[in-house]
């Protein structure tokens, strides 16, 4: 649910000669129940989208107003509700019709808007979300009763064909809705004041036409932009001169007449000798030249400059983490290819300051990267973001079809493996009564004077983007088709062009791009990698200098300019997620060294126990003469209990070593690492817990430990003795050794 409103100034706006009108569009976040996320919590200035849809807005109402209106008109949509299956785009342009109609503001309404789709081959009339997602087509069509007015598409690659007969159904749409408003009007509408449409003085107009006309035919024809405007310029003042002292309070009036004299002129030349301001034929392309790899820390560049119109586009490459978050009503999008369009105002040669993109420098943009998204490939093959972005250098017309070839030239530059290269041309129309001239390659000048401006973006197989402006009274299905029959010979040649210059993708990305390697782990794991409050994974960046991003189905991105820091950083992550595997071989590092025996590190987190009995292949006295903390020692693991725990072996690993080095080693296999506690003779007699050697384990050899000296036991006469080595007072051991069919007896109290 929309709501549109619609207000006119009662004073005219002087000393201009262009309409001003204003489109504001609005979206509030309670139209989906939701808060904003802004530190005041509450909407901010516009976002992208809805300076598209204010852009839509605008180009399908501006020509429907009376030529020489000049009070102000402020038209506002304002989102008030979003059903995500109703794309609001169509809403508003309908509700700023139906406001416009049944207002006082000399309106030629009503108009209407509808998106098509189209689904396993048959179109759909404003798709749903499930449907526009399975769609090769979106098109958004405006129209009167008579003629389209406006269309934006974006499409997979599809025929010229196709997307006529997608404009057209929409067309025929419209007029179920405009007969909806044609009641709404009737019921409410109020009557339409008459509006000064302003004119100047016929004497005027006679005598700027009579002084500037011939002048105009001798300096048009010239080929070079700024050799023609300053040739105009220096016309206009001298006409000005001629007039001033007849008409000194009219100078405004005399350069407004001066530009209608001009672009008469234009368009009688173009429709009657079939000759432009260049001099180009109709379907004529300005020279091309191309040119990549001009930056050279960049990860890709192209240059593309058609006649006197020149755009670099650059292009850069990220980690997944630099993703673009887009939080509208309705929905919150990651974007992971961007299009940045940039005019400044030295490209036209103006002064002027230069501030953050304006609304057409984001309609560019977002042109650009329709036209470009059909052919990235998938992030399964190329896992990376993409930004590119388009500096104008020089403009005389068609720099949004300019950024399109920059992009394809710089994506190739850059290595990224496109599915096929895009072109793009701006089409124009000269229409005087029933005569009408379809322009290739339109210029400045064709722009401004012109009726249409219908830019067209795709590769050999198909379009791919459409943009397409009516200053005329609308356009039939024979103009339409033929403007994209006569674009789709332009945009080829146009590519022709460039693949001279760089046929196909680099098959090596730049030296300072990142490289990205796509791990994946089970869900469960991630928390291991990450750490207690990010300790792991921040260790990991600090340590390899790569940039890791993981997502929640268990993909683990790793990206890293040096090659050997990208393999450590992912060793690592496979470290912290593999399993000690039984049979398997590890060098790890001491963590902690006991009397009985070492535990390792084989694995970032998990640690394993090497008994003293198998430090090494000879006998041991203790751990501290084999190993130390922090030593790094070949380990193998022999045994996993039901407990979990990890028995490792450093005798066995050197003995596989040996016999990788063909050395004979019979087969004697380690002794149990955790036997019975009570094997042996009594508590601890007899070596309990490990066989030690003669040394017993804990308590081996008799008494309460046994002899923990380091050699042989030294029993009493009963094959007992005491703590202390020697046979307790009753000749069985202090909690030793068994006497010979006796219990063993208690310990004294101390």
């Amino acid at each position: 649910m929309v709501l549109a409103t619609a207000t006119v100034s009662a004073e005219i706006r002087q000393n201009i000669d262009f309409f001003p009108l204003l489109v504001d569009w609005e979206e509030r976040q309670y139209s989906v129940g939701r808060i904003p996320g802004s530190f005041f919590r509450r909407e901010g200035r516009p976002s992208e989208r809805a300076t598209l849809c204010a852009r839509l807005t605008d180009r399908t109402l501006r020509p429907r107003f009376p030529k020489g209106f000049r009070n102000d008109v402020q038209v506002v949509v304002m989102v008030l509700s979003v059903d995500l299956d109703c794309a609001p785009e169509f809403a508003g342009i309908l509700g700023a019709s139906a406001a416009l109609s049944v207002s006082n503001v000399p309106f030629d309404g009503p108009i209407a808007a509808v998106i098509v789709g189209r689904v396993s081959g048959e179109f759909v009339l404003n798709p749903t979300l499930e449907q526009s997602q399975a769609s090769d087509i979106r098109v958004i069509v405006s129209a009167s009763r008579d003629a389209v007015l406006m269309v934006e598409a974006e499409a997979k690659q599809v025929s010229e064909a196709d997307l006529v007969e997608a404009i057209f159904f929409g067309f025929d749409a419209c007029q179920d809705l405009i007969k909806l408003q044609d009641r709404i009007t009737k019921a409410v509408s109020r009557p339409k004041v008459e509006h000064t449409i302003y004119k100047a003085p016929d004497a005027l107009v006679q005598a700027v036409r009579a002084a500037a006309t011939d002048k105009i035919r001798a300096v048009l024809g010239t080929p070079d932009k700024m050799t023609r405007e300053n040739a105009l310029d220096g016309v206009e003042k001298e006409v000005k001169e001629a007039l001033a002292a007849n008409w000194p309070d009219n100078l405004s009036d005399i350069r407004d007449t001066f530009k209608s004299s001009l672009r008469d002129e234009v368009r009688k030349m173009i429709v009657e000798q079939g000759r432009r301001p260049d001099g180009r034929k109709p379907g004529e392309v300005r020279p091309i030249t191309c040119e990549v790899g001009l930056l050279p820390r960049t990860h890709g560049s192209g240059l593309f400059t058609r006649g006197q119109t020149q755009v670099l586009t650059v292009a850069t490459l990220g980690t997944i983490g630099d993703t673009q978050t887009i939080d509208s009503p309705g929905s919150e999008q990651e974007k992971k290819y961007m299009h940045h369009y940039n005019f400044p105002a030295f490209s036209v040669g103006e002064v002027r300051p230069l501030r953050g993109p304006g609304r057409r420098d984001i309609g560019h943009g977002a042109l650009a990267e329709r036209a470009m998204l059909t052919i990235l490939p998938d992030e399964a093959d190329f896992p990376y973001t993409i930004r590119l972005v388009s500096e104008v250098l020089e403009s005389n017309g068609s720099t949004s079809m300019g950024s399109v070839c920059g992009s394809t030239l710089a994506l190739m530059d850059a290595g990224v493996p496109i599915k096929s290269p895009v072109s793009g041309v701006a089409m124009g129309l000269i229409k005087e009564g029933d005569r009408c001239v379809v322009l290739t390659d339109i210029q400045g000048v064709e722009d401004f004077y012109g009726d249409m401006d219908f830019k067209v973006a795709g590769t050999r197989e198909g379009v791919t983007a459409i943009q397409m402006d009516i200053k005329a009274s609308g356009l039939d299905r024979a103009i339409v088709t033929q403007a994209l029959d006569q674009a789709r010979e332009g945009r080829l040649h146009i590519l022709g062009k460039m693949l001279e210059t760089i046929p196909s993708p680099r098959p090596e990305m730049s030296p300072f791009a990142p490289r990205i390697v796509i791990l994946t782990i089970h869900p469960d794991k991630i928390r291991e990698v990450i750490g207690p409050g990010g300790k792991i994974i921040n260790r990991i960046i600090a340590e390899t200098g790569t940039k890791i991003d993981i997502e929640n189905d268990g993909r683990i991105f790793v990206a890293g300019v040096n090659q050997e820091g990208t393999e450590r950083a992912i060793q690592m992550i496979m470290d912290i997620t593999r399993e000690v595997e039984v049979g398997k071989t590890y060098k790890g590092r001491v963590t902690r060294v006991t009397p009985f025996g070492a535990f390792v590190e084989v694995l970032p987190g998990k640690e394993g126990l090497v008994h003293i009995s198998r430090l090494a292949e000879e006998r041991v006295e203790q751990t501290e003469d084999v190993c130390n903390v922090g030593d790094e020692i070949m380990v193998k693991c022999t045994e996993i209990d039901n407990l979990g725990r990890v028995n490792l072996s450093r005798r066995e690993a050197l003995r596989d070593e040996r016999r990788a080095r063909g050395e004979d080693v019979p087969d004697e296999p380690d002794p149990p690492a955790r036997p019975p506690r009570r094997g042996g003779g009594g508590f601890g007699g007899g070596g309990g817990r490990g066989d030690r050697g003669d040394r017993g384990g804990r308590g081996g050899g008799g008494g309460f430990g046994g002899d923990r000296g380091r050699g042989p036991s030294r029993s009493g006469p009963s094959g007992g003795g005491s703590a202390s080595g020697g046979g307790g007072p009753s000749g069985g051991g202090a909690r030793g050794g068994r006497d010979e069919g006796g219990r063993p007896p208690r310990e004294p109290r101390r």
